[in-house]
């Protein structure tokens, strides 16, 4: 199928913003309210799977963003939050899948458009973007050593995956009770090949109040 759904991951409690970032306003609205209205207004995009906290007024989302099939309380770790909306996907239905972040606000359609197309060619991709400063390994307070940064990127959402590579992970995983760090790292684990495409330094993840700054920046630049 040519059918491309989004999970968008809006379920976590936000402790080290000090509450869910996702409802935190910026410049006037929600968080998750500007997430939703990019991949709402892309013409790619054909359904959205919204999970959160708490069940919520699915009529409220869906006379505002059209393209919400359907809402979706979260489970404990973010890994749950994406399964619970997985697997409301229909199977027969589904083509390419991206999973973003509901705290992630400024992906451009630029961005989107590559992760779908390339998800169409290499099955499964990341956004990602350079490391810039140097990194180091430290265990108990000690730099043990220093890595090359050369082979080393940051990750960023929306993540693709053909339907059947991303139910292949997470499945395992929930077989194992292996719990990774993103959809990729789940994928990586059971064996399938992640593509990586150019990402987005506007495209940042809200996380402390100081995120939140600095995205009402990005907006006014």
């Amino acid at each position: 199928m040519n059918r491309t759904s989004v999970l968008i991951v809006a379920a976590g409690a936000g402790k080290r913003f000090g509450g869910p970032k996702q409802f935190a306003y910026l410049q006037g609205k929600p968080v998750l309210e500007w997430t939703l209205e990019r991949f709402q207004a892309h013409d790619a995009v054909d359904d959205i799977v919204l999970v959160l906290p708490d069940e919520q007024d699915l009529k409220h989302y869906r006379l505002r963003y059209p393209k919400i099939v359907d809402i979706v309380r979260g489970g404990e770790k973010r890994q749950d939050s994406v399964w619970q909306g997985f697997r409301l996907l229909k199977e027969a239905e589904a083509g390419v899948v991206l999973v973003h972040d509901g705290a992630r606000p400024l992906a451009s359609s630029e961005l989107i458009s590559r992760i779908i197309a390339a998800t169409r060619v290499l099955g499964a991709v990341v956004p990602v973007l350079p490391v810039e400063e140097t990194v180091k390994e430290v265990r108990d307070g000690n730099v043990v050593r220093t890595l090359d940064r050369t082979w080393l990127t940051r990750v960023q959402t929306p993540q693709g995956f053909l339907y059947p590579l991303l139910k292949q992970a997470l499945e395992s995983a929930r077989k194992d009770r292996f719990v990774g760090t993103d959809e990729a790292s789940l994928a990586e684990r059971a064996g399938i090949r992640v593509g990586a495409v150019d990402g987005e330094p506007r495209n940042i993840k809200i996380t402390t109040p100081v995120d939140l700054k600095m995205a009402e920046a990005l907006l006014d630049a």
